[in-house]
């Protein structure tokens, strides 16, 4: 079973790492995809369905038997409680949304780090089961990723990767390509200056010596974009890709059956020709 201190290690030391992304409070599919091999799953506590009882059974979840991954939690704000009580429930890192200046990632590496060298308050509840409990352990055995996803990210992205005690940075596009004038998430008249910023940002990452991740619709786009620098990335998400996959199926039933049917017909007005010739 994969750690929370030998992920931090290789996150820090900015090894290719590869995670998924749920939006759906679903524990027993947790238990599923954490044996897959992915080194991560990062639930989202922002955009997802969960509230913090299904946050907290998601990340029990995910410490099944022959689990590969991880918990990482995207907290629903650069916020002090919404990070402690992630941190509590056993996530092995969190990920910080809209970060626009370095004075913002410091505030959410101060949550993340006991006095004197942060505000978090000591209560790890389930998390001293498995990291912690001693503060020295938690703050070796726990990262905090800053979002760049707003234009101020961008414009301040070498300050915040600067920002002592940042683990790394995590892209969020969508987000990343509306600051950058795209009318839609996925615009691609802002193409070109969207895969300038991504430049940008992952060399802030790589001349400060922390992590740089990005979000991906696919794990084709992951493998892209570690291809180009990044050092971890996340393959999104259950609810999506659940409705891609049924409808998919739903596709190639009514396909074979249409093709089916059109074969008997043909078949039949055949037979029916040749009783017809015959006669």
């Amino acid at each position: 079973m994969t750690t929370a201190a030998h992920f931090t290690d290789a996150l820090r030391k900015r090894q290719r790492l590869l995670g998924y992304w749920s939006l759906l409070d679903s524990p027993v599919a947790a238990e599923r995809l954490a044996r897959l091999g992915y080194d991560y799953l990062a639930f989202d506590a922002q955009h997802g369905l969960f509230g913090y009882q299904g946050l907290l059974n998601n990340l029990i979840a995910t410490d099944t038997r022959d689990s590969t991954a991880v918990g990482v939690v995207r907290v629903e704000a650069n916020d002090l409680t919404c990070i402690g009580r992630a941190l509590d429930a056993g996530a092995a890192a969190v990920i910080v949304p809209l970060i626009d200046t370095a004075r913002d990632a410091a505030e959410a590496v101060a949550a993340v780090r006991y006095p004197p060298h942060g505000r978090r308050s000591y209560g790890p509840m389930r998390a001293q089961l498995r990291i912690g409990p001693d503060p020295a352990d938690a703050h070796e055995q726990t990262a905090v990723l800053a979002m760049i996803e707003t234009a101020d990210g961008l414009a301040h992205v070498e300050e915040i990767c600067a920002t002592p005690g940042l683990d790394g940075i995590y892209v969020g596009p969508s987000d990343l390509r509306l600051a950058l004038g795209g009318r839609t998430s996925t615009d691609p008249d802002v193409a070109e200056e969207f895969e300038a910023a991504l430049v940008r940002i992952r060399e802030a990452a790589e001349a400060a010596g922390i992590a740089a991740g990005i979000h991906n619709a696919d794990g084709a786009s992951a493998a892209r974009r570690l291809d180009e620098g990044f050092t971890f990335a996340s393959v999104a998400a259950d609810v999506v890709h659940l409705q891609q996959a049924a409808a998919a199926h739903l596709d190639a039933a009514r396909n074979a059956t249409e093709r089916n049917v059109t074969a008997r017909d043909a078949t039949g007005r055949r037979d029916a020709t040749d009783r017809s010739t015959r006669a």
